[in-house]
């Protein structure tokens, strides 16, 4: 591993965390939580396997990502982050905020996966009436839907999968359904440009900013 070679907290981090990929692998495991070897391939297109071999094994030996053997009838390695690990995802809500606004011009080549729009929900969207019911709501966005869901606290929960019956659905492109989540489009506009609804509309007034 190379390193900067300086006494500097934030030099040691990237010591670490700075190589290609590194972080990328960090976000998977946040989302996901354990991983095997070929979830974590799925989820970082682009990346040679002996790439994500080597990273895996310096993020181990950082004691940011642990290895263990699963019991049949998995029977094979999954990854996860330590404590120490899970301590990035801060970092990772930063440098997502920072980036924002950069999605606002999507190249044409670029790569998506909707459970990577976890950590930004999570970070973004709130729940305006914890006193009231739970709500679900299901995105369905790429290959693989995602599921909101309020916890009674003020804040939402986002994971991969889907909802056996949520209260509302919303079908489009990352592009339409984030400017809905994030209050960009009302859902007339976004409905007249293409993005399909059900389900009952205030749930998006209840977990929008």
């Amino acid at each position: 591993m190379r390193s900067y070679n300086q006494y500097c907290g934030l030099a040691k981090a990237l010591d670490i965390v700075g190589n290609r990929w590194n972080l990328l692998i960090v976000r998977e495991l946040l989302i996901r939580g354990a991983c095997r070897y070929t979830d974590l391939k799925n989820g970082l297109p682009g990346i040679p396997t002996n790439l994500l071999v080597d990273r895996l094994d310096e993020l181990a030996q950082a004691g940011i990502v642990s290895r263990d053997m699963a019991p049949p009838p998995i029977a094979t390695n999954l990854f996860q982050l330590t404590a120490r690990g899970r301590e990035l995802e801060p970092v990772l809500e930063a440098l997502g905020r920072w980036g924002a606004p950069l999605l606002a011009q999507p190249g044409k080549k670029e790569a998506f996966c909707s459970h990577w729009l976890a950590l930004p929900l999570k970070l973004h969207l709130k729940d305006h009436d914890p006193d009231h019911r739970p709500i679900t709501l299901e995105l369905r966005i790429g290959a693989e839907p995602l599921v909101v869901q309020t916890v009674g606290d003020g804040s939402v929960t986002v994971r991969p999968g889907s909802a056996l019956h949520p209260d509302a659905w919303v079908e489009g492109t990352p592009k339409l359904v984030l400017g809905l989540l994030m209050g960009k489009l009302e859902l007339r506009q976004a409905v007249a440009t293409g993005l399909k609804f059900g389900g009952d509309p205030e749930v998006l007034q209840r977990v929008r900013p």
